[in-house]
């Protein structure tokens, strides 16, 4: 893995706890999460 990929990987687990500001990568992380689970998406294959 590169060091970008490193990073990018980090920045996913990384939530900012305790500052003011958010983490991109997090966020979309957790934005897809939302969406895969979200029974209201047309792409929702429910639980495996």
């Amino acid at each position: 893995m590169s060091n970008t990929q490193n990073n990018h990987k980090a920045n996913q687990a990384n939530r900012n706890k305790g500052t003011s500001g958010h983490n991109d990568a997090y966020q979309k992380a957790l934005d897809n999460r939302a969406n895969q689970l979200n029974p209201n998406n047309p792409r929702y294959n429910g639980k495996k």
